[in-house]
């Protein structure tokens, strides 16, 4: 019976060191779990989100918003103010910086304040290659290109429940002074031979085709000498998905790049006419709606131009 007792007496005893140990390791573990996941917390508060920016150097671009100005044209913002836009009031609703993207935001809506010869409003940039001086422009004997990553950040749609199209880039052409002379214009400004549309989600480009082939050299300095062409369409949809667009321009030819994975080439006797005019790259938002509360926001991540 003795000893019967003193094995009861051993097991207890057993059991309630082991439990004591167990239970001094599970707080031991407890507190140093807490204190891994206090330090943690303590580093995420103690990091700040670094500010994202766009990969765009303005210095060789000027911008016009859909906003007039004193005499009522659209405003426009010229190197070196326009490297400042970011802290101007009159470009804040059309032009800013999306800082947790990295892109700069073209916002645009029908108002009042349109350039000559069209009906839509922009909020669109214009290259210089001068900064400040739209006289100095290139020929497709010298050369360009301009790359551009960018995405459809929001669009409104129309009465039939259609996205509205969104030009985002251009190249278009421009009359020297002596051109605009001779044919007794009164402003500087000829057809645009590309424009790349963002349509319902996919690209879309167009071109300019002349009417007649045997035109003069002078007549063919007339904007009425050219017609739109039909239109070419890529077949993947980008959507409101970031994308890339590259255009390459070299004399008589013009290439379009999306994604670095479909092509359009353009190498027909309209490419090489249009040899004869000056022309300049646009970037941005030209919105094609005059519909009531309708807008676009179009972001830009990169562009570049070289020539």
């Amino acid at each position: 019976m003795k000893n019967f007792r003193k094995k009861i007496l051993v097991f207890l005893l057993i059991a309630f060191v082991s439990a004591n140990v167990t239970s001094q390791n599970t707080e031991s573990n407890v507190t140093e779990s807490d204190k891994k996941i206090e330090k943690k917390k303590k580093k995420k508060k103690g990091r700040k989100k670094k500010a994202k920016l766009p990969k765009i150097d303005l210095s060789h671009w000027k911008v016009t918003l859909p906003v007039a100005n004193e005499k009522g044209k659209p405003y426009e913002i010229e190197p070196p103010e326009i490297l400042d836009f970011a802290k101007m009031d009159i470009a804040k609703p059309y032009m800013y910086i999306d800082s947790t993207k990295g892109a700069i935001v073209f916002h645009a809506m029908p108002t009042d304040s349109k350039t000559r010869n069209t009906k839509y409003t922009r909020s669109e940039l214009r290259e210089q290659m001068v900064p400040g001086d739209n006289n100095t422009n290139w020929t497709f004997k010298q050369g360009g290109t301009m790359k551009g990553k960018l995405a459809m950040e929001e669009v409104t749609r129309d009465s039939d429940g259609k996205y509205h199209r969104v030009i985002i880039m251009q190249i278009h052409g421009r009359l020297t002074n002596e051109q605009r002379d001779l044919i007794g214009e009164d402003d500087n400004n000829a057809p645009p031979i590309l424009k790349i549309y963002w349509d319902k989600g996919k690209i879309r480009v167009k071109t300019k085709i002349l009417k007649n082939l045997n035109a003069s050299d002078t007549e063919i300095l007339h904007e009425d000498a050219w017609d739109d062409d039909e239109g070419f369409n890529f077949k993947q949809e980008v959507g409101f998905k970031k994308f890339t667009l590259e255009v390459r321009v070299s004399e008589g030819k013009m290439l379009i790049v999306l994604n670095n994975t479909e092509y359009k080439s353009y190498e027909s006797i309209h490419i090489k006419k249009w040899g004869v005019f000056e022309n300049y790259f646009k970037a941005g938002n030209y919105f094609q709606s005059r519909d009531e509360g309708a807008f676009a926001k179009v972001k830009f991540y990169e562009l570049e131009v070289s020539h």
